[in-house]
């Protein structure tokens, strides 16, 4: 049976632009065609194909500048794993917004487009010498350090760059598990990242930085997890932070910002409620202040990490229907020319999406529909559970929204099919920010 009943009224409630996740140029023709940055879908699909990751850049210059506006007091950082390329790179240093970097790739980057070093933090829970050496030579702002070997990593190669003294946050496990999937839920007991504050890690690291003076240490970093729609949290990991905080301070130490690190979730669906941003802000500036004035200690500068919430309702991804199965009493198959190759969310955290027909309009009944690649894998899911109309045919085009996060990062070579370009839309206008891979691209990677 299936998995899910949808009522009509809740389906033309998924179908709505006005539903929170759509871009923010979104518009129908009377004809059903969708409009994407003032440009038709069809004429994106027709020009550049399909799969095709869009990118509406307005809808992503605007959220850059909301976040910049509503944590005008704290460091804003773009967390570049949701999605990250040349272009976006620019389009948050022209925002005012810092950059938050995993790896040498990303690091790679902002490199590429001369990124002000200042304005970078670098994470990683198991970065090489290789990449905090990159780090250091190009003078990032901040690293933050997830263990007590990275701390050896980073005091061995100190001595290499003359006169450097990194700026370093202390990545805290706060034992805060974050009403998430299991799989980004990042700041529990049982996790990888970061120095583990029950057990005193955190405390003997900070210590350690203090003590030994290779390294200066500015503060504490926490990262709870991802796709997290409520405060709740944030706010218990802020409160467990500042008490760590507090008891370095009244010893002397000067520890002048704490990072509450990203995860803000976002709408995919109409029943997704996130808290908006200027509100996230007044609650946390709010919970902070008065922790500080009960601790009887300084506020600290303030740092955030949105990424999904910035890149993710920028994009939509365009697929081509290639087969239609009719399952009696159970649903209806609609299989795409993509697949888990470009959007693995689904099969690896059990994301739900939402589908549009978006090249014409239809007056045919609603039908339960499952959205399904082109992969050899029964987990090659797309869209769980969703209606299109019942006269849905090979041809159609579909859109996906909410795609602008983690599906082109997360992107893969399954059953070796090429990864889709990402096409910006703006002003009427369409250009590739990132390539259409193809099968000579794979080819030349094989040594063989």
């Amino acid at each position: 049976m299936p998995e899910k009943n949808l009522t009509t009224d809740r389906a033309a409630d998924r179908l709505s632009l006005s539903s929170g996740i759509w871009p923010s140029t979104a518009t129908e023709n009377e004809k059903g065609a969708l409009t994407l940055g003032g440009i038709s879908v069809k004429e994106i699909a027709e020009r550049h194909g399909t799969p095709v990751y869009v990118f509406d850049e307005a809808d992503f210059r605007g959220r850059c500048a909301r976040y910049r506006r509503a944590f005008e007091d704290f460091d804003v950082y773009y967390a570049g794993k949701a999605f990250l390329s040349r272009a976006t790179v620019r389009m948050a240093e022209e925002a005012g917004l810092s950059l938050d970097v995993c790896t040498g790739g990303e690091l790679a980057f902002a490199k590429a487009v001369e990124f002000p070093a200042e304005r970078i933090l670098m994470h990683g829970n198991n970065k090489s010498t290789e990449e905090l050496a990159a780090a250091l030579d190009y003078g990032v702002g901040r690293i933050v350090v997830d263990s007590f070997a990275e701390l050896d990593r980073l005091g061995e190669l100190v001595p290499r760059f003359p006169g450097a003294r990194p700026y370093v946050l202390l990545r805290v496990t706060v034992g805060v598990r974050a009403d998430t999937h299991a799989h980004i839920a990042t700041a529990h007991e049982d996790q990888k990242f970061g120095f583990s504050l029950v057990s005193g890690e955190a405390a003997e690291a900070v210590r350690r930085v203090l003590s030994d003076g290779v390294l200066e240490l500015r503060g504490l970093h926490s990262h709870i997890g991802s796709q997290i729609l409520g405060t709740a949290g944030f706010e218990a990991a802020a409160k467990r932070l500042l008490e760590l905080r507090a008891q370095f301070v009244r010893e002397g130490a000067v520890l002048p910002e704490l990072d509450l690190g990203g995860g803000f979730g976002i709408a995919y669906t109409p029943e997704d409620e996130p808290t908006e941003p200027e509100e996230m802000a007044d609650i946390l500036r709010t919970v902070v202040a008065k922790e500080c004035a009960a601790l009887g200690v300084d506020v600290p500068r303030l740092a955030i990490e949105p990424g999904r919430a910035i890149a993710g309702p920028s994009g939509v991804t365009l697929y081509t229907v290639g087969t239609v199965k009719h399952r009696e009493g159970i649903r209806t198959f609609v299989a795409v020319d993509g697949g888990m190759s470009d959007n693995v969310r689904t099969a690896l955290y059990d994301a739900t999406y939402s589908v549009r027909l978006a090249g014409r309009a239809s007056n045919a009944p609603l039908q339960l529909v499952r959205v399904v690649g082109k992969h050899c894998d029964a987990g090659d899911v797309v869209v769980r559970d969703d209606q299109l109309p019942s006269d849905v045919r090979p041809g159609d085009l579909l859109a996906v929204p909410g795609t602008g996060a983690y599906c082109r990062s997360l992107a893969h070579n399954y059953n070796q099919v090429p990864r889709p370009p990402v096409v910006a839309v703006a002003d009427g206008t369409s250009r590739e920010i990132v390539r259409r891979e193809t099968i000579d691209d794979l080819l030349r990677l094989d040594m063989g």
